[in-house]
């Protein structure tokens, strides 16, 4: 038997009998200032024994704190890699309430970590069908609301914030014309070069001039203006809504008595529905310069003979039918990407999505549409 006093700390004393049972026992405070101290000198001390048990005896501590449950807990993990019983003896009601609290039973058990179930295919279904049903509604309100906020913008057109108005045009319309241009003007080159091949088959190059300018006005000039508005401005709806939404900015202008659709949503909708007309006839106009330059230098047709078959082949009706078309893309990009936008919840990767989503939720309804209206136009006709 053998009486040790630990430097800072309590007494010890550890005593042992011929089977291998050893005892501590321990007196005074255990806590914060001597555990450290007394895991590492016990710990020295126990790897010279041959542990059969351990018996801790705090009959005489009279304080513990849960760094002195620590030394408790590091004696115990002690014992159990060297396959040795534990036990805690003359423990006083606080201090075994003090274990209670900590659990110190179950402190070293391991959590049995079971496989995660992956949920079954109806189970899939269910939760995608009911996200579904509940971003319906939240569409169809949001759709509401910019119905009443553009019936307000009527009866007092002074709430419009026309600064922001003219801004965002700017941006979705003069900011996005150089590169409409040069795609449209690209496309017509393309459209003309590609035609060409065929149509000097049977000496029919003049109706390059037809192709090009019927394409463009029905079809293509407003499906590729609004794909990159899409790109562009949707995208950026979404993302600058997206981040003002999870940094509490929407929230603030609630609380401040604004009407959030009004004065986010509202501005972008008519700068998007003013300008997409406009970038669409932009983009027939260079499309048609572009198919006037093929058909000057690969097919021998002058200017004046282009020109002259491409207004007798267009009608007022075709023109006005592509932008009537670019209007209503405008329309679907502005609800989708605010929409994206104010669906944000999180951090910065929600952001990141509502943009994605926006884009290719835009592209999408650019393209069914289209379709709608290609349909419409067939039976109308």
């Amino acid at each position: 038997m053998k009486i040790s006093k630990m430097p800072k700390g309590p007494h010890y004393e550890i005593s042992e009998d011929h089977q291998g049972a050893v005892t501590v026992s321990i007196f005074g405070s255990m806590d914060a200032t001597n555990a450290g101290p007394m895991i590492e000198a016990l710990s020295a001390r126990l790897k010279k024994y041959t542990i059969s048990s351990l018996t801790v005896d705090l009959e005489r501590v009279d304080y513990l704190d849960d760094f002195g449950t620590l030394v408790l807990f590091e004696l115990r993990n002690m014992m159990l890699h060297g396959k040795a019983a534990f036990q805690i003896i003359h423990a006083s009601d606080k201090i075994k309430e003090l274990l209670s609290i900590l659990d110190f039973d179950s402190l070293n058990e391991q959590i049995p970590i079971g496989k995660k179930r992956s949920p079954g295919i109806f189970v899939r279904l269910g939760e995608g069908a009911i996200r579904q049903v509940s971003e319906l509604k939240y569409s169809i309100s949001f759709i509401g609301s910019i119905i009443l906020s553009l019936i307000y913008v009527c009866s007092k057109p002074r709430s419009l914030r026309k600064n922001d108005t003219i801004l965002y045009m700017q941006r979705v319309g003069v900011d996005g014309l150089p590169i409409v241009a040069l795609i449209s003007f690209l496309m017509g080159l393309i459209m003309a070069f590609m035609s060409s091949v065929q149509l000097q088959q049977f000496g029919a190059n003049i109706y390059v001039a037809s192709l090009v300018s019927l394409a463009m006005t029905r079809e293509l000039g407003p499906i590729i203006t609004a794909i990159i508005v899409a790109g562009r401005s949707g995208s950026a709806f979404a993302a600058e809504i997206g981040t003002m939404k999870i940094s509490e900015e929407v929230d603030a202008l609630f609380t401040m008595g604004f009407n959030p659709i009004l004065f986010l949503v509202v501005p972008k909708l008519i700068a998007a529905v003013v300008m997409v007309p406009i970038l669409t006839l932009f983009s027939d106009l260079f499309a048609i310069i572009g198919g006037l330059i093929v058909g000057i230098s690969m097919l021998d047709l002058t200017v004046n003979s282009y020109i002259a078959q491409t207004i007798k082949t267009l009608t007022l009706f075709d023109v006005f039918w592509g932008v009537l078309k670019s209007a209503i893309f405008a329309v679907l990009i502005t609800w989708v990407g605010c929409l994206r936008g104010f669906q944000a919840s999180g951090g910065a990767a929600s952001v990141g999505q509502a943009t994605t989503s926006a884009v290719v939720s835009s592209i999408f309804l650019i393209i069914l549409s289209d379709s709608i209206f290609s349909v419409i136009l067939r039976y109308w006709g």
